[in-house]
């Protein structure tokens, strides 16, 4: 039998691009693409002493509770679904005061199932696409609150038998499911990799009929395993519940 472990109550925060504190990154490469300089120019530097710009603080701390991110920074060697090259270069600043711009104006451009992300309906069904499905119509009430975190046998896809055995209780609604993909650390390498650990069609059906699960949470950039991709996504989208993947 599987381990559980559940966890204190967090938010579930669901769109990395503002939430960066996971993974690290080397800052002068960073910079380097953010900070294209003019030819024939330098970079003049900021008008303020270091002593005079403040540390910037990250805030953790939301009304009365603690926010514990688990969403993984962005960055272009991050895997991208189907990609060998990862995501590359997502983030441009054409206009910067270091380059002589009145201000710091940037441009991004990437694929909404970059990095943790969450699923709307319409992902996989087209009358939902049509109807505005969309991630702003998703239930905040689901997406915050306390989550099970859940260890998944390392030698399987998460099958109808696997969630059987995980014995998850009734009246959970937030389950994050820990798999092999966090120990081959499957998030940190730029090549996708379709022998990530997913979700089976019999797994999904069977936590949706024998559950209360509304959110599932996996440690990768699909909720379903690779050979299984289209009928698991059916399975759990049908019914308008939530995928919020690449966790770790």
């Amino acid at each position: 039998m599987a381990k559980t472990t559940l966890k204190l109550p967090f938010s579930l925060l669901f769109f990395t691009s503002l939430t960066l504190t996971l993974a690290t990154l080397a800052l002068t490469a960073a910079e380097t693409a953010a900070y294209p300089t003019i030819p024939g120019t330098m970079p003049t530097g900021c008008s303020l002493s270091e002593e005079e710009v403040p540390t910037p603080v990250r805030r953790e701390v939301y009304e009365n509770g603690q926010i514990y991110d688990i969403t993984h920074r962005i960055t272009s060697d991050m895997p991208s679904f189907g990609s060998k090259e990862g995501l590359g270069q997502y983030l441009w600043l054409p206009k910067s005061i270091k380059n002589g711009s009145l201000a710091n104006n940037s441009e991004m451009k990437l694929p909404s199932h970059t990095g943790t992300h969450v699923d709307a309906p319409g992902h996989v069904f087209d009358h939902y696409f049509d109807a505005g499905y969309d991630v702003d119509t998703l239930d905040l009430g689901v997406l915050n609150g306390p989550a099970l975190l859940v260890d998944v046998p390392r030698d399987k896809n998460i099958t109808a038998e696997v969630m059987e055995s995980l014995n998850i209780p009734r009246g959970v609604r937030r389950v994050i499911f820990r798999t092999l993909n966090t120990d081959r650390k499957l998030m940190f390498k730029r090549e996708f990799d379709s022998s990530y650990v997913g979700f089976m069609k019999d797994g999904a059906r069977w936590l949706v009929q024998n559950t209360d699960i509304k959110l599932v949470g996996i440690d990768y950039l699909s909720a379903a395993a690779h050979d299984d991709l289209l009928p698991s996504h059916y399975e759990f989208l049908e019914g308008r519940s939530f995928l919020w993947k690449a966790l770790n």
